[in-house]
């Protein structure tokens, strides 16, 4: 049976989705993320530190608010983005229709 590309990739999709179900089912998630998760926090931690001055505990507290800004920066361009893409596809529709 030959499978087009489109069938390869839902394929691939479905096997990916199910080896990831079943690495999560064996190891806590918490712990393959971990060096990661540092890493992203330690970004913020110098940017809100740059000179390393400030003590641990208020540098994470910063560090930890600078991650929260930079999220909600993010949800509001996907939401902008995702209403111009829905005012675009209406105005296609609209155009098709008319």
């Amino acid at each position: 049976m030959v499978l087009s590309d489109e069938e390869k990739h839902v394929r691939a999709i479905k096997r990916g989705r199910l080896g990831g179900l079943a690495k999560a089912a064996r190891n806590d998630a918490r712990e393959g993320t971990q060096a990661a998760r540092s890493a992203f926090l330690a970004r913020f931690e110098l940017e809100v530190d740059p000179d390393g001055v400030l003590e641990l505990e208020e540098r994470l507290r910063r560090a930890v608010a600078a991650r929260k800004l930079y999220m909600a920066r993010l949800l509001l361009k996907q939401r902008r983005f995702r209403a111009v893409k829905k005012a675009a596809v209406a105005a296609e529709l609209a155009e098709s229709v008319a």
